[in-house]
């Protein structure tokens, strides 16, 4: 027999963690994007804000009871979607702004690239564990929010990719351009939010 109390204390700490992370991770990344006018790490630190309120629907959700799960599942599934579909936008007019020359090329970032390889190794082990719970409790919304945490992996390569070929071969363009490679991803999960 499953307890499921327990599951949802263990996936309540794994949100608790990945909550707790992008406050951290939003104000160095936002800081490093306004110093660096680096597209990707905009994005990045804007995506770290939606991770936020997904990581608070899922608290909201995984403290209610039993009783109130079935209808809360089925709305913390659907706010979660929405915001992959607002990074998809917000990626999209950030990188062709810059890339047509509406807003400064990006510079170098070393902090970023440290920040984005802290990222991808914790939102991996937070990916994984909550993966595991969301199969166990057969929730949905944690389900998609852990994929959301896989998207900030996927986000953290691509990010590196830009920031990289800046900072090794002096190629602007690859920052704006690495953050675009992320919009079928994030449609994809939006979508499947509201299937």
């Amino acid at each position: 027999m499953i307890d499921r109390k327990a599951l949802r204390k263990k996936a309540l700490i794994l949100v608790w963690v990945g909550f707790t992370w992008n406050f951290v991770e939003a104000a160095v990344a936002l800081w490093s994007a306004s110093v660096s006018s680096s597209v990707a790490l905009f994005a990045f630190g804007l995506d770290s804000l939606i991770e936020i309120f997904a990581g608070a629907v899922l608290i909201w959700r995984l403290n209610l009871d039993e009783e109130q799960e079935e209808n809360a599942e089925s709305r913390a599934l659907k706010l979660v979607g929405v915001t992959f579909f607002v990074l998809a936008v917000f990626v999209a007019f950030q990188s062709l702004a810059t890339l047509t020359g509406f807003l400064v090329a990006p510079q170098e970032s070393f902090v970023g690239i440290v920040l984005v390889v802290a990222s991808a190794v914790l939102m991996t082990v937070l990916y994984v564990g909550k993966i595991r719970l969301a199969k166990k409790l057969g929730s949905r919304a944690l389900r998609a929010e852990a994929v959301e945490s896989l998207m900030c992996d996927l986000q953290d390569l691509t990010v590196l990719v830009g920031l990289g070929l800046n900072v090794l071969f002096g190629w602007w363009w690859a920052d704006p351009v690495a953050a675009l490679f992320l919009i079928p991803f994030l449609l994809k999960e939006g979508f499947e939010a509201f299937s």
